[in-house]
């Protein structure tokens, strides 16, 4: 065997999906529009090929790419996170998770306060956190009740003032959200975790200490098959909470994408015949959400100065596929995730069945590529992409 590194670039959309329109994103490319936008230059992704699976300004094709390339298609219902990772990992949902538009029902927040014994919650509205934290975080202070918020995405956020709330004490509310509250037809994606500081007027988020409870992914996935099957998996960044913590032998949290590529680096050296799951956050969660393009192009060229070095620890018999779960377009007038394809970079490009691998017609395809590459049954709903050993 080797080692099959997946790395997930959160966000990176490469055009609207066919039913984008039913999602209100038909107009959404994220990767061509913050190119044209910033002139974004990424020499190494270019080497990679990235120029050739989406005409882009500043990305020029490339007659010889280093590895094979294409697009992915999202087939399960959604656009968020957990459900583009769990699709990666063979799972397609059919019904999205639920979201609240219009903000949780009565029947929702009277079971969240009683669990966390308050009398009520502030905000009950899909904001942007950082509009939420600002409008309610003066009364939270006054009063310690929490900030609760949801966005279009299929999430249960509370936040919390450090000073008001103990981190332990917010982690613990949102584990009674999660297990007691946000379950059966209320059961959101995540539950979200979201403590802040400062004072009034200048609030500020601590997204290192944000913390994700997501739903207990199906055990048939990819990832839950190797772990039985004792291969070692590794997650790196904010995968582990997008799977609940289950099927993974070692996983390291990142507070940023820098510490994330190191910690991705460190492990190359170490790793043998393992998966190791990787996701890239700052895009998403930094960028792509607060609609800021050049800060977006800052963490594609961050990335980007990573890739040879990443090249250079890939061994024979390894494989490295990097991707994106959605897309997150910081030029869109909406500050949430676009449904759109994401891409596909298969390096070595010897490695793939074809240089060109076209347009994919699932996430899932990974999930069967993956378990090729280790040698087991591939019973999911997508095809590989690799050659077989």
């Amino acid at each position: 065997m080797g080692n099959f590194y997946l790395l997930v670039v959160d966000g990176l959309g490469v055009g609207a999906q066919e039913d984008a329109a039913e999602y209100g994103d038909e107009s959404a490319n994220t990767l061509v529009h913050v190119c044209e936008q910033t002139g974004c230059r990424l020499p190494n992704f270019q080497k990679l090929g990235l120029g050739n699976i989406v005409d882009l300004k500043t990305v020029a094709p490339n007659e010889a790419p280093l590895a094979a390339t294409g697009k992915m298609r999202e087939v399960s219902a959604g656009k968020d996170s957990t459900t583009g990772h769990w699709e990666l990992a063979g799972l397609r949902l059919d019904r999205p998770f639920p979201t609240y538009p219009e903000g949780f029902p009565d029947e929702v927040i009277d079971s969240f306060c009683r669990q966390i014994n308050v009398e009520k919650v502030l905000c009950n509205q899909p904001l942007s956190g950082t509009t939420a934290i600002a409008e309610f975080g003066a009364e939270h202070l006054q009063t310690g009740s929490p900030v609760v918020y949801t966005s279009a995405d299929s999430v249960f956020q509370v936040a919390a003032h450090i000073e008001q709330v103990p981190l332990e004490r917010l982690y613990e509310w949102c584990r009674l959200a999660r297990n007691h509250v946000m379950v059966g037809q209320h059961g959101v994606g995540r539950v979200i975790a979201r403590p802040f500081r400062g004072p009034p007027g200048a609030f500020e988020r601590i997204s290192e200490q944000r913390k994700d409870f997501s739903l207990s992914p199906p055990e048939h996935n990819v990832v839950y098959q190797l772990y039985r099957n004792g291969i070692k998996t590794y997650g790196i960044g904010k995968v582990i909470d997008l799977f609940a913590g289950e099927g993974f032998t070692q996983y390291r949290k990142t507070r940023a994408n820098a510490e994330g590529i190191s910690q991705m680096l460190s492990l190359m050296s170490a790793a043998e015949d393992s998966f190791v799951f990787v996701n890239l956050i700052d895009t998403d969660q930094i960028y792509g959400h607060r609609l800021d393009p050049d800060g977006y192009a800052r963490s594609l060229q961050e990335i980007d100065r990573a890739i040879p070095a990443m090249a250079n620890k890939i061994k024979d018999d390894d494989l490295l596929v990097i991707t994106a779960d959605h897309g997150n377009d910081p030029t869109a007038q909406s500050t949430d995730h676009s449904r759109e394809f994401v891409p596909l970079l298969v390096f070595p490009g010897e490695n793939a069945k074809r240089l060109n691998l076209g347009i994919r017609a699932t996430f899932a395809d990974v999930a069967s590529s993956v378990a090729e590459y280790f040698g087991l049954e591939q019973n999911y709903p997508g095809s590989s992409f690799i050659k077989v050993k």
